[in-house]
């Protein structure tokens, strides 16, 4: 028997998280699917294409994705899986064993179930996350139609590889600890560009540090400077962190700013930021792509795809 898709895992993790309320590791929760599916120990051996690791654990992790962005689970810190107050009232409303429907609409996204995306991830934590929603049935994914092209669905696989690589990087630098989340920070605007060298950003925050957390020079005599705020935010910045941040400036005598935030802004935050001369805002979900973008955190893979060289047979036709 091959190792199930992993739409399969979907509802042994699900009930597995159920039964550890106080969360679990993720390894504990690979095995416990593989045995309610059934999975041998030879199975357990096969390995991704790419030699990476092991199938049953890639589809558990991919079940797992699916359960968080839907609300169901939540990975509180690295390595651990906990169901939500949500994923236990799923179950409650699901008593008997999941449908091939329900399983499918979890693990595609493309009918009655919502998945909640990246973006939602960082809402103020007072409010209600992961309900779900109807959605229009037909609005099926190009991944998820047999008559897809594979560039298109290598596409969408490419997307949601990235979709969930920054949705797991929000988590990370939501549980990051305030001095090394500004360290993250200063370590992205390098690989941007900023600073002729690393050791032209500098963290500076802590007490009394006036609401600056990192200043960058933009020149080797330091006569050009960049002042950063990075915080760790559940809910959306106000207008008044703003106003405080510019006030910061003000102090340092500063014409540019940048202020990061692992959530999103208010619009009265967005507005005050275009009124004033030289403030850049970067909510969590712009700096997660960047993330992405520039290899701050996350690494990546080079796929060889086969494509005809014309130019190459143009020649015999000449």
């Amino acid at each position: 028997m091959a190792v199930p898709t992993y739409d399969c895992f979907i509802e042994p993790v699900l009930r597995f998280l159920a039964q550890h309320l106080d969360g679990v590791a993720a390894k504990e929760a690979h095995e416990a699917a593989a045995a309610a599916l059934g999975i041998s120990d030879e199975e357990k051996q096969e390995l991704l294409p790419s030699g990476a690791q092991p199938i049953y654990k890639n589809r558990a992790g991919w079940a797992h994705d699916r359960l968080k962005r839907a609300g169901l689970s939540s990975s509180p810190r690295r390595g651990t899986w906990k169901i939500t107050k949500e994923g236990l009232q799923f179950l409650a409303s699901h008593p008997e064993a999941f449908s091939s429907q329900v399983s499918t609409q979890l693990a595609m996204g493309n009918s009655n179930v919502r998945l909640r995306q990246p973006s939602e991830n960082i809402r103020d934590s007072s409010q209600q996350h992961g309900s779900l929603s109807t959605t229009d049935s037909s609005a099926t994914s190009p991944v998820s139609s047999p008559v897809a092209s594979p560039d298109d669905r290598l596409g969408e696989a490419l997307k949601e590889l990235r979709q969930a690589a920054e949705t797991e990087l929000l988590e990370l630098l939501g549980n990051a600890s305030p001095s090394f989340f500004e360290t993250i920070v200063l370590d992205l605007l390098h690989k941007m560009g900023y600073g002729t060298s690393r050791s032209d950003l500098q963290r500076v925050g802590g007490a009394g540090d006036g609401g600056i957390d990192g200043v960058i020079s933009l020149d080797r005599l330091g006569l050009e400077k960049v002042y950063i705020q990075a915080k760790r935010w559940q809910g959306s910045v106000g207008m008044p962190e703003l106003q405080a941040f510019y006030g910061a400036l003000a102090g340092h005598k500063a014409r540019k700013g940048v202020f990061i935030a692992t959530s999103t802004y208010t619009a009265q935050a967005t507005d005050f930021a275009k009124s004033v001369e030289g403030m850049v805002l970067i909510d969590g979900q712009r700096l997660a792509s960047l993330m992405v973008d520039h290899e701050v955190g996350v690494s990546s893979r080079v796929l060889r795809i086969p494509k005809i060289d014309s130019d190459y047979f143009d020649e015999e036709a000449a």
